[in-house]
Protein backbone atom coordinates (compact mmCIF):
# COMPACT_ATOMS: atom_id res chain seq x y z
CA UNK A 1 0.00 0.00 0.00
CA UNK A 2 1.45 3.66 -1.14
CA UNK A 3 1.62 5.47 2.11
CA UNK A 4 -0.01 9.13 2.09
CA UNK A 5 2.36 11.74 2.57
CA UNK A 6 1.34 13.79 5.36
CA UNK A 7 2.54 17.77 6.51
CA UNK A 8 1.42 18.87 9.56
CA UNK A 9 1.49 23.14 9.80
CA UNK A 10 1.56 24.46 13.50
CA UNK A 11 3.19 21.79 14.95
CA UNK A 12 4.29 23.01 18.25
CA UNK A 13 0.27 23.57 18.63
CA UNK A 14 -1.62 21.84 21.33
CA UNK A 15 -3.79 20.03 17.65
CA UNK A 16 -0.03 19.79 16.01
CA UNK A 17 1.37 17.45 18.64
CA UNK A 18 -1.45 15.74 18.47
CA UNK A 19 -2.00 14.93 14.76
CA UNK A 20 1.50 14.05 14.82
CA UNK A 21 1.55 11.38 17.48
CA UNK A 22 -1.71 9.69 16.11
CA UNK A 23 -0.69 10.01 12.44
CA UNK A 24 2.51 8.15 13.42
CA UNK A 25 0.14 5.04 15.01
CA UNK A 26 -1.11 4.86 11.87
CA UNK A 27 0.89 2.53 9.19
CA UNK A 28 -1.30 4.61 6.21
CA UNK A 29 0.27 8.22 6.83
CA UNK A 30 4.18 8.57 6.28
CA UNK A 31 5.35 12.15 7.82
CA UNK A 32 7.39 14.24 5.94
CA UNK A 33 7.64 17.81 6.96
CA UNK A 34 6.55 19.92 9.97
CA UNK A 35 6.08 23.71 9.96
CA UNK A 36 5.62 27.13 11.93
CA UNK A 37 4.67 30.93 10.64
CA UNK A 38 8.53 31.34 12.38
CA UNK A 39 12.10 29.56 12.39
CA UNK A 40 12.18 27.33 15.43
CA UNK A 41 15.90 25.07 15.61
CA UNK A 42 14.46 21.88 16.64
CA UNK A 43 13.50 18.85 15.31
CA UNK A 44 10.41 16.38 15.81
CA UNK A 45 10.83 12.47 15.33
CA UNK A 46 14.62 13.19 13.37
CA UNK A 47 12.34 15.49 11.06
CA UNK A 48 13.43 19.40 11.00
CA UNK A 49 10.74 22.07 11.71
CA UNK A 50 10.43 24.38 8.70
CA UNK A 51 8.74 27.43 8.40
CA UNK A 52 6.00 27.84 6.00
CA UNK A 53 7.02 28.06 1.98
CA UNK A 54 6.71 26.38 -0.90
CA UNK A 55 9.87 24.38 -0.55
CA UNK A 56 8.44 22.88 2.92
CA UNK A 57 4.99 21.09 0.76
CA UNK A 58 6.78 19.65 -2.33
CA UNK A 59 6.92 16.00 -1.08
CA UNK A 60 3.50 16.14 0.66
CA UNK A 61 0.23 14.43 -0.81
CA UNK A 62 -2.08 16.02 1.95
CA UNK A 63 -1.64 19.15 4.61
CA UNK A 64 -3.28 19.28 7.94
CA UNK A 65 -3.56 22.75 8.93
CA UNK A 66 -5.21 23.96 12.73
CA UNK A 67 -3.53 27.06 12.98
CA UNK A 68 -5.05 30.50 12.88
CA UNK A 69 -6.39 32.00 10.46
CA UNK A 70 -3.42 34.22 8.56
CA UNK A 71 -1.04 31.29 8.48
CA UNK A 72 -3.72 28.63 6.59
CA UNK A 73 -4.31 31.54 4.01
CA UNK A 74 -0.22 31.19 3.20
CA UNK A 75 -0.43 27.74 3.54
CA UNK A 76 -3.19 28.09 0.77
CA UNK A 77 -1.39 29.81 -1.19
CA UNK A 78 1.76 27.29 -1.35
CA UNK A 79 -0.55 24.45 -1.64
CA UNK A 80 -2.28 26.08 -4.70
CA UNK A 81 0.88 26.63 -6.31
CA UNK A 82 2.12 22.84 -5.61
CA UNK A 83 -1.74 21.16 -6.19
CA UNK A 84 -1.97 19.70 -2.73
CA UNK A 85 -4.44 18.56 -0.67
CA UNK A 86 -5.38 20.48 2.51
CA UNK A 87 -7.23 19.89 5.76
CA UNK A 88 -8.26 22.65 7.83
CA UNK A 89 -9.45 22.56 11.31
CA UNK A 90 -8.67 26.07 11.58
CA UNK A 91 -11.38 28.10 13.07
CA UNK A 92 -12.17 31.80 13.51
CA UNK A 93 -12.16 32.83 9.95
CA UNK A 94 -14.36 36.36 8.87
CA UNK A 95 -16.71 36.57 5.91
CA UNK A 96 -13.87 37.66 3.38
CA UNK A 97 -11.59 34.55 4.45
CA UNK A 98 -14.59 32.34 3.96
CA UNK A 99 -15.16 33.50 0.41
CA UNK A 100 -11.49 33.51 -0.23
CA UNK A 101 -11.22 29.68 1.01
CA UNK A 102 -13.76 28.98 -1.72
CA UNK A 103 -11.98 30.45 -4.25
CA UNK A 104 -8.69 28.04 -3.36
CA UNK A 105 -10.99 25.19 -3.41
CA UNK A 106 -11.96 25.41 -7.36
CA UNK A 107 -8.12 24.84 -8.04
CA UNK A 108 -7.68 22.18 -4.91
CA UNK A 109 -9.50 19.59 -2.59
CA UNK A 110 -10.10 21.70 0.58
CA UNK A 111 -11.92 19.80 3.55
CA UNK A 112 -12.63 22.28 6.35
CA UNK A 113 -14.52 21.43 9.63
CA UNK A 114 -14.56 23.50 12.36
CA UNK A 115 -14.71 20.26 14.42
CA UNK A 116 -13.47 16.65 12.73
CA UNK A 117 -15.57 14.80 15.53
CA UNK A 118 -18.45 12.36 14.43
CA UNK A 119 -20.22 13.00 17.53
CA UNK A 120 -20.07 16.76 16.71
CA UNK A 121 -21.18 16.66 13.42
CA UNK A 122 -23.80 14.13 14.25
CA UNK A 123 -25.05 17.07 16.71
CA UNK A 124 -24.74 19.51 14.15
CA UNK A 125 -26.77 17.56 12.10
CA UNK A 126 -29.34 17.01 14.83
CA UNK A 127 -29.54 20.65 15.50
CA UNK A 128 -30.17 21.41 12.14
CA UNK A 129 -33.16 19.03 11.87
CA UNK A 130 -34.36 20.35 15.40
CA UNK A 131 -34.74 23.97 14.08
CA UNK A 132 -36.42 22.77 11.11
CA UNK A 133 -38.79 20.88 12.88
CA UNK A 134 -39.36 23.45 15.65
CA UNK A 135 -40.20 26.54 13.65
CA UNK A 136 -40.59 29.99 14.71
CA UNK A 137 -42.02 29.40 17.78
CA UNK A 138 -38.51 28.66 19.68
CA UNK A 139 -35.84 30.67 20.11
CA UNK A 140 -31.75 29.41 20.64
CA UNK A 141 -28.91 29.72 21.80
CA UNK A 142 -25.28 28.06 21.99
CA UNK A 143 -22.97 27.61 25.08
CA UNK A 144 -19.65 25.64 24.55
CA UNK A 145 -16.79 25.62 26.75
CA UNK A 146 -12.81 24.95 26.04
CA UNK A 147 -9.44 25.72 27.92
CA UNK A 148 -7.95 28.94 29.03
CA UNK A 149 -5.77 29.41 25.96
CA UNK A 150 -7.88 29.06 23.38
CA UNK A 151 -8.24 32.73 21.94
CA UNK A 152 -11.28 32.69 18.98
CA UNK A 153 -15.02 32.71 20.34
CA UNK A 154 -17.15 31.43 19.72
CA UNK A 155 -15.40 28.31 18.92
CA UNK A 156 -15.34 27.18 15.69
CA UNK A 157 -17.99 24.20 16.97
CA UNK A 158 -19.96 26.42 18.16
CA UNK A 159 -20.23 28.19 14.81
CA UNK A 160 -20.75 25.00 13.13
CA UNK A 161 -23.86 24.43 15.22
CA UNK A 162 -25.33 28.07 14.81
CA UNK A 163 -24.94 27.39 11.18
CA UNK A 164 -26.85 24.11 12.08
CA UNK A 165 -29.72 26.44 13.62
CA UNK A 166 -29.75 29.17 10.82
CA UNK A 167 -30.30 26.30 8.09
CA UNK A 168 -32.81 24.52 9.65
CA UNK A 169 -34.37 27.97 9.06
CA UNK A 170 -33.31 28.56 5.67
CA UNK A 171 -30.99 31.67 6.56
CA UNK A 172 -27.65 32.20 6.67
CA UNK A 173 -25.24 31.78 9.50
CA UNK A 174 -24.06 35.50 9.36
CA UNK A 175 -27.70 36.64 9.37
CA UNK A 176 -28.31 34.83 12.49
CA UNK A 177 -25.43 35.82 14.65
CA UNK A 178 -26.90 37.58 17.82
CA UNK A 179 -24.67 38.44 20.60
CA UNK A 180 -21.47 37.34 21.87
CA UNK A 181 -20.62 36.54 25.73
CA UNK A 182 -17.38 35.60 26.99
CA UNK A 183 -17.29 33.81 30.36
CA UNK A 184 -20.87 34.63 31.54
CA UNK A 185 -23.03 32.96 34.38
CA UNK A 186 -26.35 33.61 32.37
CA UNK A 187 -27.19 34.83 28.94
CA UNK A 188 -30.92 35.05 27.04
CA UNK A 189 -32.51 33.55 24.17
CA UNK A 190 -33.08 35.34 21.21
CA UNK A 191 -34.86 35.44 17.67
CA UNK A 192 -31.41 35.52 16.73
CA UNK A 193 -28.57 33.03 18.03
CA UNK A 194 -26.78 34.28 20.96
CA UNK A 195 -23.56 32.69 22.39
CA UNK A 196 -21.47 32.35 25.45
CA UNK A 197 -17.85 31.15 25.60
CA UNK A 198 -16.29 30.21 29.02
CA UNK A 199 -12.78 29.66 28.74
CA UNK A 200 -11.19 27.67 31.72
CA UNK A 201 -9.09 25.24 32.68
CA UNK A 202 -7.65 23.06 30.12
CA UNK A 203 -11.00 21.18 29.18
CA UNK A 204 -10.97 20.09 25.78
CA UNK A 205 -14.83 21.22 24.53
CA UNK A 206 -18.43 20.91 25.77
CA UNK A 207 -20.98 22.12 23.35
CA UNK A 208 -24.58 22.57 23.83
CA UNK A 209 -27.90 24.07 21.88
CA UNK A 210 -30.82 24.93 23.77
CA UNK A 211 -34.14 25.92 22.05
CA UNK A 212 -36.86 27.42 24.09
CA UNK A 213 -40.43 28.03 23.77
CA UNK A 214 -40.65 29.74 26.97
CA UNK A 215 -42.60 26.89 28.28
CA UNK A 216 -40.48 24.08 27.54
CA UNK A 217 -36.84 23.81 27.15
CA UNK A 218 -35.16 21.29 24.64
CA UNK A 219 -30.69 20.55 24.97
CA UNK A 220 -28.84 18.77 22.47
CA UNK A 221 -24.74 18.56 24.12
CA UNK A 222 -21.81 16.97 23.56
CA UNK A 223 -18.77 16.62 25.23
CA UNK A 224 -15.12 15.37 24.24
CA UNK A 225 -12.52 14.05 26.92
CA UNK A 226 -9.88 13.33 24.19
CA UNK A 227 -8.01 15.16 22.00
CA UNK A 228 -7.08 12.84 19.61
CA UNK A 229 -11.00 12.43 19.14
CA UNK A 230 -10.09 15.24 16.58
CA UNK A 231 -6.65 14.39 15.48
CA UNK A 232 -8.17 10.80 14.00
CA UNK A 233 -10.90 13.16 12.58
CA UNK A 234 -8.50 15.10 10.36
CA UNK A 235 -6.77 11.91 9.74
CA UNK A 236 -9.65 10.23 8.27
CA UNK A 237 -10.65 13.44 6.57
CA UNK A 238 -7.13 13.82 5.02
CA UNK A 239 -7.20 9.58 3.51
CA UNK A 240 -10.84 10.46 2.18
CA UNK A 241 -9.65 13.67 0.43
CA UNK A 242 -7.01 11.65 -1.67
CA UNK A 243 -9.79 10.11 -3.80
CA UNK A 244 -11.81 14.37 -4.05
CA UNK A 245 -11.10 16.11 -7.11
CA UNK A 246 -10.82 19.69 -6.27
CA UNK A 247 -13.90 21.83 -4.06
CA UNK A 248 -14.66 23.11 -0.95
CA UNK A 249 -16.06 19.70 1.56
CA UNK A 250 -17.19 18.86 4.86
CA UNK A 251 -17.19 16.43 7.48
CA UNK A 252 -21.01 16.16 6.63
CA UNK A 253 -19.70 15.02 3.22
CA UNK A 254 -17.19 12.33 4.81
CA UNK A 255 -19.96 11.10 6.98
CA UNK A 256 -22.65 10.96 4.43
CA UNK A 257 -25.14 12.92 6.65
CA UNK A 258 -28.25 13.93 3.78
Amino acid sequence: MKKINLSVTGCMGKMGQQIIKSSNKRKEFKLVSFTESRVINKKILGIKISKNDIGSFKKTDVIIDFTVPKCTLEVLKFATKLKKRVVIGTTGFNKKEEILIKKFSKKIPILKAGNMSLGVNLLMYLTEIASKSLGNNFLSKVYEVHHKHKIDYPSGTALMLGKGIANGKNKSLFSMIGKKFLNKKQFPYSKKINFNSIRKGEVIGEHEVSFSSGKEIIKLNHESFDRALYSEGALTAAKWLMKKKSGLYSMRDLLNFK
